[in-house]
């Protein structure tokens, strides 16, 4: 079952990702961002927290204090500036 928090996040995300030439997949309680591919970010959702893999590093935010409108100006911006 789709997670709601990610369903969210995905949706928030979307335009930058189009503009940027990316595609967000989401597989149960995994959204993928790919392009060409290849996945270039995993966020995972871990019950209460969530964790987002990118260039070989993990980074985990809790749920409870980061919403997915926080998650994503955070995703927002390490896209624009990363790649």
């Amino acid at each position: 079952m789709p997670s709601e928090y990610l369903a969210q996040l995905r949706d928030l995300i979307k335009p930058k990702l189009q503009e940027k030439g990316l595609k967000a997949l989401l597989v149960g309680s995994t959204l993928k961002i790919v392009k060409d591919g290849e996945t270039v970010m995993n966020i995972s959702d871990k019950g209460e927290i969530v964790e987002l893999t990118f260039k070989g590093k993990k980074y985990t935010y809790d749920k409870w204090y980061t919403k997915p409108e926080h998650l994503a100006a955070t995703i927002k911006t390490t896209l624009e500036h990363q790649l």
